[in-house]
C-alpha cells in the first residue's frame, strides 16, 4: 500500500500521527505540508475518499484561515475555488492527512487511526 504523510514538523498532532504509523510498521512517504501542498487534483481525489466533505480540510483554527477571514468568504465561494485555495497554502490544511489506497485521515486521533489503518 502506498501511503503518503502530510504533516507539518513543528505540529504536535503530526508528529504524534508519524510516530503511530512508524510504530506500526507502515512505509509511507512524508511530505511537508507547508512547503509542498496538494495539488488540486491530489486534493478533490483526497476530499472524494473523505466522502466530499471539503469543510474537513480546513484549518479553521489557524492564523491564515483567521487573517483571509475564511469563516465568512467560504460559504460564497464554489468547490473549486476552496480546492485551489487549499493547494496555494499548505498552512490553511488541517494536518495530518494521511492518504492512500482510498483511505484517509484528517487530523489526528488515534481511534481513527486504527479503524483506518490497522
Amino acid at each position: 500500500m502506498t501511503i503518503t504523510y502530510y504533516g507539518y514538523p513543528k505540529c504536535t498532532n503530526c508528529r504524534k500521527a508519524k510516530k503511530w504509523l512508524q510504530d506500526h510498521n507502515l512505509t509511507f512517504e512524508e511530505v511537508n505540508i507547508a512547503e509542498n501542498p496538494p495539488s488540486a487534483e491530489v486534493l478533490s481525489n483526497m476530499i472524494a475518499d473523505a466522502g466530499g466533505e471539503l469543510k474537513k480540510f480546513f484549518n479553521t483554527s489557524g492564523k491564515v484561515y483567521r487573517d483571509l477571514n475564511l469563516k465568512d468568504k467560504l460559504p460564497t465561494m464554489s468547490e473549486e475555488e476552496q480546492i485551489k485555495l487549499l493547494s496555494s497554502n499548505g498552512m490553511l490544511i488541517k494536518r495530518p492527512i494521511v492518504f492512500g489506497e482510498g483511505k484517509i485521515t484528517i487530523g489526528y486521533k488515534e481511534d481513527d487511526f486504527v479503524n483506518v489503518w490497522e
